[in-house]
């Protein structure tokens, strides 16, 4: 018997680490996506104001006369899903990559304002 754990490909929805930071003017979403290329990575709007992100790491093409040595960095998947508040603008989101970290910017409607009424 091996010591060695079976994982599913599923098993970097662990390691999809994301941070969601209110501001006054918009929620941002930061998760680290190293290794990924913009192509490999989704972010979708979904009914009822959720929003998702997903990616695939693809596994590396072998050649046929080539020989692995050590394969740490197989293929794998993740999916994260968050309901954004009803001060979120869905129709402006946008999304950018730098240096292995997807940012998500949602901009908020801005806040509705009793006027006292006077007399």
């Amino acid at each position: 018997m091996s010591l060695i754990p079976t994982l599913s490909p599923w098993i970097a929805v662990a390691n999809a680490r994301i941070d969601w930071k209110e501001t006054p003017e918009a929620h941002l979403f930061k998760l680290d996506v190293p290794g990924l290329k913009k192509e490999e990575v989704k972010v979708e709007i979904e009914d009822g104001g959720i929003l998702q992100i997903s990616g695939e790491r693809s596994k590396e093409q072998e050649e046929k006369n080539d020989k692995w040595h050590r394969v740490e960095r197989s293929s794998s998947k993740f999916c994260r899903r968050f309901r954004l508040p009803e001060n979120a603008k869905l129709e402006q989101v946008k999304a950018a990559m730098e240096n292995g970290v997807l940012t998500v910017t949602v901009p908020k409607k801005p806040e509705v304002k009793a006027i006292d009424i006077s007399g």
